[in-house]
């Protein structure tokens, strides 16, 4: 049985109505992870056992009457920097290759209360640095459109499982496109909620100012769907917003009367693949044959963002990541000549390339003498930045723009030029810096067959807003419905 095909609406109502059990459901993603993760590798840690347990038990619960919760019986793939009781959570790194927590994340917590299925682990870059899910000390995950290419980053792991069909939705973070940029890729639906939406409690902190964990979703009613059950206020997490969340679902299908769209000019600059523009380009066509309005808007600092972004996301790394000392959990090593030699051998050995160059970066621009010139310079910035958004939606509900600039690209391709690859994020991490909600859906396909994403974006809670957007050209356009062959090429 394959159930690839299927949405996260068919395979609940195929439950609830009992054509299908939470046990066949599992089943049928556990067996496609079977068939297809040696060559995609998108999970690191697949709990067969507890899958099956916890579906089964959902069948028991349904079979007696018993109340069930939202996702009753739907398999969920989590991105291993999600703490899971009982289950490794690495952060894709060898410092924390052996760590296995003893309490759920409040995220994880929300999906059992639920009735959830964990299918596993996702793979994903080192501690979330990445953009392509090569920093992984684990393995490379492939994109199931093209397994020479990537699958984006950091949750590649995850819109991959998503995309092949080996899990119903999934769950990413984003610190500064992590979630959206891998959905473009893989040509599903991912969204990046306002900063404070969605609990961090639990989430093993890259930089703390800017992570937001997200749903991955073949469609945007999955998506939502994921949303409404993770979104809401922690008192465990003091970033946490109290403010109710909306049924999302509900007003899904109705459409946005007098929408206004906006285009930014500095998002159709330089160094932008002319398909992805074209394809940006025809969805704004798309909603004025639904009537909305498209407007012309500027963001002038935006062009600041990636400087901004890499000062400020590696400071927050360099302290977040002090606690990885060999001393009181994670990698140790063997051999040392005291306590110090302790220290330095042991984060030498357990971190990679990747991330000891972020927490260099940010131990430079915050040491004495720099602070000023670089981090707090950058803190200012920032603010320009959420000025700009603010400005903007002053004329537009929503601003449309790509995802990245370019279609997934090769596996090897940017791995050497750090600069290239910090460049992939352009146009989502601005969000992230203005703790804005964003989302990425399929908008298109290049010549090649590769999926080409689009981005919509707007103000602080409007993910309602961007759901029933999203929907709006989803209703009208066949991409959400493509799924790639799995003929994997080496």
């Amino acid at each position: 049985m394959s159930i690839s095909g299927d949405s996260t609406s068919q395979l609940l109502a195929a439950m609830a109505s009992g054509e299908l059990s939470a046990v066949d459901v599992a089943s049928a993603c556990l067996d496609q992870i079977a068939a297809h993760d040696p060559q995609v590798q998108a999970f690191l840690h697949v709990d067969r056992d507890g899958a099956l347990q916890q579906a089964a038990l959902v069948d028991e619960k349904r079979r007696a009457g018993k109340p069930l919760g939202q996702l009753a019986g739907l398999p969920v793939a989590v991105k291993d920097v999600v703490s899971t009781r009982g289950l490794p959570t690495t952060c894709g790194s060898r410092i924390l290759q052996r760590y296995v927590p003893p309490y759920d994340a409040e995220i994880i917590r929300r999906l059992r209360a639920a009735d959830a299925v964990i299918l596993g682990k996702t793979n994903m870059d080192e501690f979330a640095m990445g953009s392509s899910t090569e920093n992984s000390a684990f393995q490379i995950t492939r994109n199931p459109w093209d397994a020479a290419r990537t699958p984006g980053g950091s949750s590649g792991g995850s819109a991959a499982a998503v995309a092949a069909g080996m899990s119903s939705v999934a769950i990413g973070s984003d610190t500064g496109g992590s979630i959206r940029q891998p959905a473009g890729f893989c040509g599903i639906v991912g969204m990046k909620p306002t900063y404070g939406r969605v609990s961090r409690y639990g989430l093993l902190a890259y930089a703390s100012s800017l992570d937001q964990l997200g749903p991955l979703a073949t469609d945007v009613a999955g998506t939502a769907t994921l949303l409404e059950v993770i979104a809401g206020h922690d008192s465990q997490d003091s970033t946490s917003v109290d403010r109710p969340v909306p049924e999302y679902g509900l007003t899904l299908e109705q459409p946005l009367s007098g929408l206004r769209i906006g285009l930014a000019r500095e998002h159709f600059a330089a160094g932008l693949d002319a398909e992805v523009a074209a394809v940006t380009r025809a969805a704004a066509d798309v909603y004025r044959s639904l009537g909305a309005k498209v407007v012309d808007v500027t963001l002038p600092h935006s062009k600041y963002a990636v400087a901004a972004y890499y000062l400020i996301a590696p400071s927050e790394a360099a302290s977040n990541l002090a606690r990885y000392d060999g001393v009181h959990y994670g990698h140790r090593a063997e051999k040392f000549d005291g306590l110090i030699d302790m220290y330095a051998t042991s984060r030498g050995e357990g971190f990679g390339a990747e991330v000891k160059r972020r927490i260099m970066l940010g131990n430079y621009a915050l040491s004495a003498g720099y602070y000023d010139a670089y981090y707090l310079k950058a803190l200012k910035v920032r603010r320009l930045i959420r000025g700009d958004f603010d400005r903007a939606f002053e004329s537009c509900d929503v601003l449309l723009s790509p995802v990245a600039p370019t279609p997934a690209f090769k596996v090897g391709e940017l791995v050497d030029d750090p600069l290239a690859m910090y460049l992939s994020d352009i146009y989502t991490l601005s969000a992230n810096l203005a703790g804005l909600p964003g989302i990425s859906l399929p908008g298109g396909f290049s010549l090649g067959g590769l999926p080409i994403g689009i981005q919509l974006q707007g103000p602080p809670f409007a993910e309602e807003t961007l759901l029933r957007a999203a929907r709006m050209f989803e209703r009208e356009t066949p991409w959400h419905t493509k799924r790639p062959t799995l003929a994997v090429r080496r």
